[in-house]
């Protein structure tokens, strides 16, 4: 089954951390949780989940307690694993939602716009969109041109494509949002991007050719379902590494795939941070190599 069987919860027990790592405001936790800790004589404490999950880990680690950390999130985003499970489940039921909008596009002769999440880094969007069919991909990292966006779906046109299907990652931004610093960029957003990115491209797209856009937004239906047959196998690998790094005692790491092989990095590397997809990723190549505009040409 899909989902947290154990339980979960999306709260930062740190207070403030050397203003290093973002945090919740309000009391910090930290002392609540290293007498619980203590109380249940734990030996490790495995933790299971994102970016937020394995900073968690990390500053936990730092104060004494023994981690072990499993990359588990949709977005592929975690530094030190080539992967993370989830993220395949996630790509296939995008995938399946954007050959659905084919359908669709293509009888009523409409752009279709379809979002995807990914706040930080496209992995989700670009690998979906790439295994869909997506004629336009827009994820954070290449910031977009709604001019270079309108020539492509303009040609398509020309060509005797009657529709066109533009898969867009929550975090995708324009070239001129890309210049602003964080607070007008913060302000820019909740000005344009109502209720979501995915519509304001929308708009902009109608506007700068007259074609009809229509808005899907996935939300949650991607974090939910069945986990395909990969994550299955990717979750219980990581799942019996972190057993190995438990029995040997070797805590302060996060269990990692790197190539084909499973091992572990120091819980250090990932905290903190984004992976976020290369310029020169294999994947932008393929893309770009099967025609598919990325927003900047």
């Amino acid at each position: 089954r899909g989902g947290t069987i154990l339980g979960t919860s999306r709260e930062k027990p740190f207070k403030s951390r050397n203003g290093e790592y973002d945090a919740d405001v309000g009391q910090d936790k930290v002392e609540v949780i290293k007498e619980n800790y203590k109380k249940l004589n734990l030996d490790c404490l495995v933790v299971l989940g994102g970016n937020g999950t394995n900073t968690t880990g990390y500053l936990l680690s730092q104060e004494g307690l023994n981690v072990i950390g499993l990359p588990k999130t949709i977005d592929n985003d975690i530094v030190g694993t080539d992967m993370t499970f989830g993220f395949h489940s996630a790509v296939s039921i995008a995938t399946e939602a954007i050959e659905r909008l084919h359908s669709t596009a293509h009888s009523h002769n409409r752009v279709m716009v379809i979002e995807l999440m990914g706040h930080k880094a496209g992995w989700l969007a670009l690998y979906a969109g790439v295994a869909g069919g997506g004629d336009i991909i827009l994820i954070p990292e290449i910031p977009y041109d709604i001019d270079a966006i309108g020539r492509h779906l303009l040609k398509r046109a020309r060509d005797g494509k009657s529709f066109s299907i533009v898969v867009v990652a929550e975090g995708a931004q324009s070239v001129e949002e890309a210049k602003m610093d964080k607070k007008d960029r913060k302000k820019y957003r909740e000005k344009t991007a109502k209720p979501s990115i995915g519509y304001r491209v929308a708009r902009e797209i109608e506007a700068e050719t007259g074609m009809e856009t229509r808005v899907t937004v996935l939300g949650y239906l991607q974090r939910g379902g069945i986990p395909s047959a990969w994550d299955r196998v990717l979750a219980t690998t990581f799942g019996t590494a972190a057993a190995e790094l438990l029995a040997r005692g070797d805590y302060g790491k996060m269990v990692s795939l790197k190539g084909n092989e499973v091992g572990s990095v120091d819980l250090s590397e990932p905290a903190g941070r984004i992976k976020t997809v290369p310029e020169d990723h294999y994947m932008i190549d393929t893309a770009r190599s099967v025609g598919t505009c990325l927003g900047n040409e």
